[in-house]
This record gives structure tokens, C-alpha cells and sequence, in this order.
């Protein structure tokens, strides 16, 4: 089983930028690739961006296209996620999540385990 626990949300400012967090507890990331998704109030979660067991990252969502960067540490067994040029259209509860598999997907049911979030707020 995989554990992860995101962290690096809070309250900015239209515009600004933060760094999520996703701390992973497993025996070996080798094999395992890493979903970032988002749920905004009143909406389906939906996919952001995945980093595979080989370290190249995929973005999924046009709206954030330009606006993201991904990056991975190994050696901390942390993922993360920088969201830059942020609007209140971002505001959303944040989740990492890990899949058995060299490749990304965007789909939420290939994803095996969740963290419990980290809500980013975007308001003046």
C-alpha cells in the first residue's frame, strides 16, 4: 500500500504561486507514477498532471497549461507541484495520487491510493 500526504496549500493571492507537496511512503517508487488532481467546490474532481516512475511529466488541463511545473525528488520520496499565474478559478482542494505503473493515465480508477488533499485558495 501506498500512503501519501499533500501539504504546500493555502490562501494567495490572484496571481501569485505556491509549491504542493506530495510525500510518498512506499517500498520502492520505481514502479509507481504520481497523478496531481483537483476538486473544486460543487464539481468533479478532475486530472491536472502526472510525473511517471521515469520522471517525465504529462499535463492534462489546458486551463493550467503553462501555469504548472513538475518535479521529483527520489531521494525525499516527494513529488512536487508549482502552480504559478494563479486565478480564483484554481481554487480547489488538491490531491496527489499514486499509480502501480510506469505510465500516467487520466483516469481517477487506475489511480490506486489518495492523499486527503491540501486546499489551495485563490482570493483577493
Amino acid at each position: 500500500q501506498v500512503q501519501l500526504v499533500e501539504s504546500g496549500g493555502g490562501l494567495v493571492q490572484p496571481g501569485g504561486s505556491l509549491r504542493l507537496s506530495c510525500r510518498v511512503t512506499v517500498l520502492n517508487l520505481d514502479y509507481i507514477s504520481i497523478g496531481w488532481w483537483r476538486q473544486a467546490p460543487g464539481k468533479e474532481r478532475e486530472v491536472i498532471s502526472c510525473i511517471d516512475a521515469r520522471g517525465s511529466g504529462r499535463y492534462y488541463r489546458d486551463s493550467l497549461r503553462g501555469r504548472t511545473a513538475l518535479s521529483r525528488d527520489d531521494s525525499a520520496n516527494t513529488i512536487y507541484l508549482e502552480l504559478n499565474n494563479l486565478k480564483p478559478e484554481d481554487t480547489a482542494v488538491y490531491y496527489c495520487a499514486a499509480r502501480p505503473s510506469y505510465y500516467c493515465s487520466d483516469e481517477a480508477a487506475s489511480y490506486n491510493d489518495w492523499g486527503q488533499g491540501t486546499l489551495v485558495t485563490v482570493s483577493s
